[in-house]
């Protein structure tokens, strides 16, 4: 038994230790979410409407280059554990290519049909024009956004979760920064008593995206930089080509999960597009509480992101027993965690919801959808880790159906119900949202504890 409690915490301490980064990197790009839309709010509830219908999309275009990601970390992962080192380099080359590849192709797409996008969801004039320049001017820069969440992937996959933190945190610095001057018109300050002239770029809804844009093109740049130095990493003087032997086993893992993300987040933007039938307020209210409830489920996807790294290195280590244990505790220790976050959300909704706009109705509407969510919140922990067990170990094929199957069916298809033919409103909307996660945790949670997750894991040939 001592023996078990030492392994134990021994095992709690190594999350912990590699967990806390990715949590505080998450924090602070959630920090830059929230000053996003803070700034934004400022403009008026029609800028937040504009920001709130595209962001389901940001969301779509970005899960192609990071579901490769995830398979490029797997496989980097699962050698790191087994010490094959030589295959970490082949793979850190493969993921830059995967990453130009992606970035370009969806940076092209995204600039083609920026002009339609906000239209075909529902928004108003005014909303969709606002909508259309922060996606054009943030699609630009995509190829530099792709190579940063690739190349994180890969950086991580060797247990370095402080570097990419590093870096996301300059970038989220330049961000806020480039708002500040971007966003507003020039105008007269008062620092420690000091009257300063401060002047601005008046560009509104789209200074809030070229701030993004700046923000990405270093964190692409930085991020190649970094894994280039990486001693484990670093292909200096190794061979450049394309290795289709190692790009097909990073694919394979990362190609389902693509499919599934892109589907499902297909499905956000279907979401989105019904709650914009509700109204430009409604709609920034729902957009509003998404952001503020972010902070609050982050810490989940910093052990995610860890989770999935310790499962894969675990799994190359050929040790069953500590791979099992592993994935029980970062269950565990995630849902603990998102208790204490969610209840922190239940007792300030209205507090979160101030912090970004001042309209009365966007902040009751918000209110009550957040203490909604609040109370499923350590389900959503156990959720989001299961999943990164599942991706960690290759088995993305699971996630894929199960994420699939109850975005379409429970999410959209319940609110399509709601809204269309039961004519409800917000609080029905959120109804479905959360009755999807539970749903999907539950499947999970049946397939977890009949061991599937490791039955389905992907076998490198």
């Amino acid at each position: 038994m001592r023996k078990q409690d030492t392994n134990r915490k021994e095992l709690v301490k190594l999350i912990l230790m590699l967990a806390w980064p990715t949590i505080l990197e998450q924090c602070l790009q959630t920090v830059v979410v929230y000053a996003d839309t803070a700034m934004v709010g400022r403009i008026g509830a029609g800028a937040s409407a504009a920001v709130g219908l595209i962001t389901p999309v940001t969301w779509l275009i970005n899960a192609p280059a990071y579901s490769l990601g995830v398979g490029v970390l797997a496989f980097v992962a699962r050698n790191n554990g087994a010490k094959n080192y030589k295959e970490l380099k082949t793979a850190a080359v493969q993921g830059i290519y995967l990453a130009l590849l992606v970035g370009a192709m969806i940076s092209a797409a995204v600039l083609g049909l920026s002009p339609f996008l906000p239209k075909w969801m529902g928004g108003d004039a005014r909303v969709c024009r606002d909508a259309s320049a922060y996606l054009a001017i943030t699609g630009g820069a995509f190829v530099f956004k792709s190579l940063d969440m690739v190349l994180s992937c890969v950086i991580r996959g060797t247990g370095d979760t402080k570097t990419p933190m590093l870096i996301n945190t300059m970038m989220n610095v330049i961000n806020i920064i480039g708002n500040y001057f971007l966003i507003y018109e020039s105008r007269t300050v008062y620092i420690l008593g000091q009257r300063l002239f401060m002047p601005g770029a008046n560009l509104g809804v789209a200074g809030a995206a070229l701030g993004t844009a700046i923000a990405s093109v270093f964190g692409g740049i930085a991020m190649l930089i970094a894994m280039w130095r990486n001693s484990l990493l670093s292909p200096k003087r190794e061979s450049k080509r394309l290795n289709r032997h190692v790009m097909y086993q990073c694919v394979r893992v990362g190609l389902p999960l693509a499919v599934q993300r892109l589907a499902v987040f297909s499905g956000y933007t279907a979401f989105t597009s019904l709650v914009a039938n509700l109204g430009t307020v409604t709609l920034a209210a729902h957009s509003i509480a998404i952001t503020a409830e972010e902070m609050f489920y982050i810490p989940g996807f910093g052990m995610q992101d860890a989770g999935s790294t310790l499962i894969g290195n675990a799994m190359g280590e050929g040790d069953d027993a500590k791979t099992d244990h592993m994935a029980k505790l970062l269950i565990l220790i995630t849902v603990l965690i998102m208790t204490v976050t969610g209840t922190f959300l239940f007792l300030f909704p209205k507090f979160m919801m101030g912090l970004f706009t001042g309209d009365g109705e966007v902040i009751r509407q918000g209110v009550v959808a957040l203490k909604m969510v609040a109370v499923s919140e350590p389900i959503y922990g156990a959720l989001i880790m299961m999943e990164g067990i599942f991706n960690g170990v290759g088995n993305t094929k699971t996630t894929f159906v199960v994420g699939i199957c109850t975005m379409w069916i429970v999410r959209v298809g319940m609110t399509y119900v709601c809204v269309h033919l039961l004519g409800l409103g917000l609080v029905a909307v959120w109804s479905c949202m959360i009755a999807e996660n539970v749903t999907k945790a539950g499947v999970l949670g049946i397939l977890f504890r009949r061991g599937y997750w490791k039955k389905g894991a992907v076998v490198y040939d």
